[in-house]
């Protein structure tokens, strides 16, 4: 095919509409997401960490299973031989850390410990809609059952009862 005629060809297939002018659904979930993110991120700079403080504070279940909720399930543990590819330099530099980590952690055990009994908080009366999202995340839910609205029965016509 010559340049001309493939020039021709790539304008009259871009000025045909597609059947979805958006792009590919793919394309359009990817989008949508990134514009929810973003606007959920700028709501969570004005306001987010005020949020996560009370809810942590008036509902410490709820906070808790958000915070279950955002670590992952399974963890890929692999191992390797790092040690074996640390020169003698990196491994005495290791030495030297894991000490001073021990040794803070001595000092830590002779800190002064502060023994008390935590006293039960008042828990907010009503359907907590907090949990129950949280809960549609984890899986399904006991239904409630609604009570149905009877329906309305149709008359039948008299000429249809005597045919």
């Amino acid at each position: 095919m010559e340049a001309p005629e493939r020039a021709r060809s790539m304008a009259a297939r871009a000025a045909r509409p597609t059947s979805n002018p958006g792009g590919s659904p793919e394309a359009t979930r990817r989008l949508v997401n990134k514009a929810f993110l973003e606007a959920l991120a700028e709501d969570f700079r004005q306001g987010g960490a005020e949020a996560i403080a009370k809810v942590r504070k008036t509902q410490p279940a709820a906070y808790m299973k958000i915070c279950a909720l955002l670590v992952p399930r399974e963890m890929k543990v692999e191992h390797s031989q790092r040690i074996k590819e640390m020169t003698d330099e990196q491994i005495e530099r290791s030495i030297v850390v894991i000490e001073e980590i021990l040794a803070a952690r001595e000092a830590g055990a002779a800190a002064k410990v502060i023994e008390g009994v935590a006293e039960p908080a008042a828990l907010p009366r009503g359907p907590n809609k907090v949990m129950d999202a949280a809960d549609t995340a984890v899986g399904a839910r006991e239904r409630k059952s609604r009570k149905r609205k009877p329906r309305k029965r149709k008359v039948p016509s008299p000429t249809s009862v005597i045919s």
